[in-house]
């Protein structure tokens, strides 16, 4: 999927993700500017959506992994393509407002932000049973 989205870039016709023409990535970022909480992301109806392993019919990592991993590896050049992403585009994390610092912060302290698992309610729900206890406080 990264190497068909990163198609345009390759090619030399684009050097920014979102200007990508005819690609998943470039509809998944237009989404995503339409929507103002990046908490409550709604993915475009028509792709696959991102979810987790535990859920049937999704893409078993995050969207914003998925960007992240396609943005860093749209940036380094291939000694046999044409193109790559230029040093200096913005930083898809920082085109959408994602703050690098907030993002650390979140992962460092987990536990002070979220308690010990992460996950949809099921999940956690299944995790606390496997283990003989009613709930885990975590993400969901």
């Amino acid at each position: 999927m990264a190497y068909v989205d990163l198609n345009p870039i390759r090619a030399n016709k684009s050097n920014k993700l979102e200007d990508s023409d005819f690609t998943s990535i470039q509809e998944r970022i237009k989404h995503l500017q339409n929507n103002e909480a990046l908490h409550q992301i709604k993915q475009p109806k028509l792709l696959k959506p991102f979810g987790t392993r535990e859920h049937e019919n999704t893409l078993p990592f995050s969207l914003l992994d998925y960007l992240e991993l396609v943005d860093w590896t749209g940036r380094h050049i291939h000694p046999k393509k044409k193109g790559h992403i230029p040093k200096n585009v913005q930083d898809i994390l920082v085109l959408l407002r994602i703050e690098e610092a907030t993002w650390l912060d979140r992962i460092q302290n987990f536990g002070n932000h979220y308690g010990n698992f992460a996950g949809s309610k099921t999940v956690l729900r299944v995790h606390a049973a496997k283990n003989d206890v009613s709930w885990y406080k975590g993400v969901g």
